[in-house]
């Protein structure tokens, strides 16, 4: 009998050999098709386990909320940017250093085959829900989902390759003609792009505007369709796409506004670890120590017993304006190098570990001699190199050694309200200009109380608030996976990722003053423009027969 949990996206697949007999027998240790199209309950688990791509029965995913995995557990998407650096490598120096190759994907290797994996087991959900007893709203509510994780996934695959497969409703399996151009055609950007959206139009059509019960914890609603609608919009108008407008991105940026369903939430530090948070559209429950590696451990400081982790870059430090909202290149702004962390942005403080920073009931010390923090302390090799520590997400309630054993979820939040703000403001500029609607997005952002950065100035040029609003993005959404693809769309990523990867020295003087030197943390950051698309993975191009074609330059 034919299985419906695990099948490698169909490329990789065409050339194994099965005998009949073989696919003809009948498993034991998982759900079989005419029990899941049968029963309303097991599709409906069928349903939540596609956002995590897990079997029916596996026992690790027992009590695990829905939610998307991503896939790298260790390093984020921000050790692949200016933002951090990922202190122990973990496949991703090599992105960092413009080594990228189709033999040699590092950590970005998994997303082609996942993705596909995936719309393979929505297409077969979509095309078998109509026989499956259950009531019409339920019916329709599921549908919603998978429209809305089939659109999520070409999401993922647009905005690393460009153009891709588009596989249609089609379940292919092992005994299909695999010789079939459309596995191995991919469609323009221009086509990708528009399937994914509408995608997302259906999924917001049959989902609701709020989940409760057990529809509460990481499942798609309305408002995450139209949410990720808004930016895929965004995407298509700007430079690398161009298959867009931007009064398009700024129309869906305010369908979400106009739901009138999310607020900004006034504490920008607690938000992160606040499932409940107003501010939340779409995000992940991790149970802590159940397939998932606690974010306290994986980046505290060593003088913690901490991994260190994705450790922030001087790069990102000197982004963050002083609190009078003006940036630290400015000659008035009171900023001193004797004493760098004084009087910044409150998010800086909310996202970076410093020198001097207050941490669990002490005081961060990466100051040379003698400082716990640094490479004189405990578990030296877990010292950051770049002088920092993150603290962004991180719940100083959770321990950090030994974690596993804690209760408790750990939310990853995928899109929230600052976002769609910041979308709109972005967009609104670039179609009309600086209008008082784009300082309003970006002030409710910058204003809310627990951070109160000054409003922008007014009479900006519309050249003037696009620098102000791509500096806002940088600060505000930092380490939340959006800086390596919005460089990439803005085309400034030859700029922003061939910049060395800075840290600080920090040396404790005599008279316990410090001394700040800025130095290089990771040699060799390079950019070409090749890198603005991630290689498709040499094994899928040769389970083609070398019929899917390559991006540009590799």
């Amino acid at each position: 009998m034919r299985k419906i949990q695990y099948f490698l996206y169909l490329l990789a697949i065409g050339f194994v050999s099965c005998k009949k007999n073989y696919l003809d027998i009948v498993p034991t240790d998982r759900v079989s098709d005419a029990a899941v199209l049968s029963d309303s309950l097991l599709f409906v688990d069928y349903v939540i386990n596609r956002y995590m791509g897990v079997k029916l029965q596996d026992k690790e995913a027992e009590g695990v909320p829905p939610g998307f995995g991503r896939g790298f557990e260790y390093a984020m998407w921000s050790s692949l940017t200016d933002e951090s650096m990922y202190n122990n490598d973990d496949n991703t120096w090599l992105v960092q250093q413009g080594l990228l190759a189709p033999e040699n994907t590092g950590i970005t290797g998994t997303l082609w085959a996942r993705s596909y994996r995936s719309i393979r087991e929505v297409n077969y959900a979509l095309n078998n829900i109509a026989g499956v007893p259950m009531s019409e709203g339920l019916r329709n509510k599921l549908r919603g989902e998978l429209h809305f994780i089939r659109g999520f996934r070409y999401h993922d695959l647009i905005r690393n390759y460009g153009g891709v497969v588009m596989m249609g409703d089609k379940v292919y399996n092992l005994t299909d003609n695999l010789s079939d151009a459309a596995l191995y055609t991919r469609a323009t950007l221009q086509e990708s792009m528009n399937y994914a959206i509408k995608e997302l139009d259906s999924a917001a059509y049959y989902l609701p505007a709020a989940n409760s019960g057990d529809w509460a914890l990481g499942r798609a609603t309305k408002g995450a369709a139209l949410a990720l609608k808004s930016r895929l919009a965004l995407y298509a108008a700007s430079p690398l796409y161009n298959v867009g407008s931007w009064a398009d991105a700024a129309a869906a940026a305010k369908a979400v506004m106009d739901l009138g369903q999310y607020t900004i939430d006034a504490d920008y530090s607690g938000l992160f670890k606040n499932a409940s948070s107003n501010e939340i559209i779409f995000e992940r429950l991790f149970v802590i120590g159940a397939r998932h590696t606690c974010l306290e451990i994986a980046n505290g400081p060593n003088g913690y017993g901490g991994w260190a982790g994705n450790t922030p870059l001087q790069n990102l430090v000197d982004a963050y304006e002083m609190n009078n909202g003006k940036p630290i290149t400015d000659a008035s702004s009171g900023y001193s190098d004797a004493k760098p962390y004084l009087n910044r942005d409150a998010r800086f403080y909310a996202t970076i570990l410093y020198n001097g920073a207050s941490y669990r009931n002490s005081t961060i010390e990466t100051f040379t001699p003698g400082g716990k923090d640094s490479q004189d302390g405990n578990s030296n090799w877990n010292t950051s190199k770049t002088g920092y520590y993150l603290k962004k997400f991180m719940d100083d309630s959770n321990p950090i050694d030994n974690p596993w054993n804690v209760a408790g979820l750990q939310p990853w939040i995928y899109m929230r309200y600052a976002e769609i703000l910041l979308n709109y403001a972005e967009a609104q500029n670039e179609a009309v200009g600086p209008d008082a609607s784009v300082y309003a997005a970006v002030n409710q952002v910058r204003q809310r109380s627990s951070v109160n950065q000054p409003a922008l100035a007014a009479g900006m040029s519309q050249d003037q608030m696009r620098t102000a609003i791509r500096r806002e993005r940088q600060v505000e959404l930092a380490f939340e996976e959006h800086r390596f693809y919005d460089v990439r769309r803005w085309k400034i990523a030859t700029t922003t990722e061939n910049v060395p990867a800075y840290g600080i020295s920090v040396t404790k003087n005599a008279d316990g003053t410090f001394t700040y030197t800025r130095k290089t943390a990771l040699a060799g950051r390079s950019f070409a423009d090749k890198h603005y698309w991630l290689p498709i993975p040499r094994a899928e191009i040769l389970a083609s027969g070398n019929k899917l074609t390559q991006n540009t330059g590799y």
